[in-house]
C-alpha cells in the first residue's frame, strides 16, 4: 500500500488530478437526472436502499454520514413522495425498517439508464487504448468510492 503522505510529485499530481476530474464528472452527472424534485441526498438514500435492501433510519443516516434527525426528515420527505415505505422492524417493534417502493425502482432504473447513456456517449470520445484503460480503471474506482 502506497503511503502517498510522502510519495512522489508524480503521485501527488495523480491524486490532484483524480480529485478534480472524479468532482468535475460527478457534478456533470448530477445534472442528468431523471426526478428534478428529489436532492442530491434523496437520491443517494435511494440508492443506498437500492444496494442494501432495507435499513433502518440509524443505519441509512451512518452509511450517508449524516446525523439522524437529518435522515428521518429525508425519510418522511422519501416517504410522502411514495418512494420509501416504512414498516416495522422484525426484531426491534421500538424502530422501523425503510425500505424503497416499486416506483422508486423504476425512477432509479431511469436514471441508472439516462446516466449510463450519457457517460456511453463521453466514451465514444476515447480511442481503444483509452477505453481499455478505463475498463481497467472502474474497479479500482468502484473500490475507492467504497473504502
Amino acid at each position: 500500500m502506497p503511503d502517498l503522505s510522502h510519495g512522489t510529485a508524480d503521485d501527488a499530481a495523480a491524486v490532484n488530478a483524480l480529485r478534480s476530474s472524479v468532482m468535475r464528472l460527478s457534478r456533470r452527472l448530477k445534472h442528468q437526472r431523471v426526478d428534478e424534485s428529489l436532492s442530491p441526498t434523496e437520491m443517494s438514500v435511494l440508492g443506498t436502499l437500492a444496494r442494501c435492501g432495507t435499513a433502518t433510519p440509524g443505519e441509512l443516516a451512518r452509511k450517508e454520514h449524516v446525523q439522524p434527525p437529518s435522515m428521518t426528515r429525508i425519510v418522511a420527505l422519501l416517504e410522502a413522495k411514495g418512494l420509501v415505505r416504512l414498516e416495522p422492524h422484525p426484531d426491534d417493534r421500538r424502530q422501523k425498517v425503510v425500505s424503497r417502493t416499486e416506483q422508486a425502482e423504476a425512477m432509479l432504473e431511469e436514471s441508472r439508464r439516462k446516466r449510463n447513456a450519457w457517460l456511453a456517449s463521453l466514451a465514444e470520445g476515447l480511442d481503444e487504448d483509452e477505453w481499455a484503460k478505463l475498463r481497467a480503471a472502474a474497479p479500482v474506482l468502484e473500490k475507492l468510492a467504497h473504502l
